[in-house]
């Protein structure tokens, strides 16, 4: 499965953005998909997660509230809609797909086999 992330780019804060991941397989509709976002200096972070049929998603508290996770698996694309921006939340933002039906913890990178290019998101104040 390879997945491309678009969206990110230059923001106010209180801007939104809307960041999409697109998935070249049509198993995407089996997996779980995440977000991870990786700011200068730092480890990269999970920020949200959406299951497999989109029945259940998962946030970082530092993101909750702002930002909503869905899917269209017609589409192959899971976005990530992000509001009320801050200028801590400039980063590398990254999606990540599981094995298919696989249930382990979704916000651990290590529960995701395949990873996107990662799309720059900048927020200035």
């Amino acid at each position: 499965v390879q997945l491309q992330a678009f969206g990110g780019g230059l923001a106010q804060a209180e801007d939104s953005l809307r960041l999409s991941c697109v998935a070249s397989d049509y198993t995407f509709g089996g997996r779980t998909v995440g977000w991870f976002r990786q700011a200068p200096g730092k480890e990269r972070q999970f920020a949200a997660s959406i299951n497999s049929i989109g029945s259940n998603s998962a946030y970082a508290d530092s993101v909750k509230g702002r930002f909503s996770i869905s899917r269209d698996n017609a589409k192959n694309t899971v976005y990530l809609q992000m509001s009320s921006l801050k200028p801590e939340d400039t980063a590398v933002y990254y999606c990540a797909a599981s094995l298919p039906s696989d249930n382990s913890d979704p916000t651990s990178p290590t529960s995701y086999r395949y990873w996107g290019q990662g799309t720059l998101v900048t927020v200035s104040s």
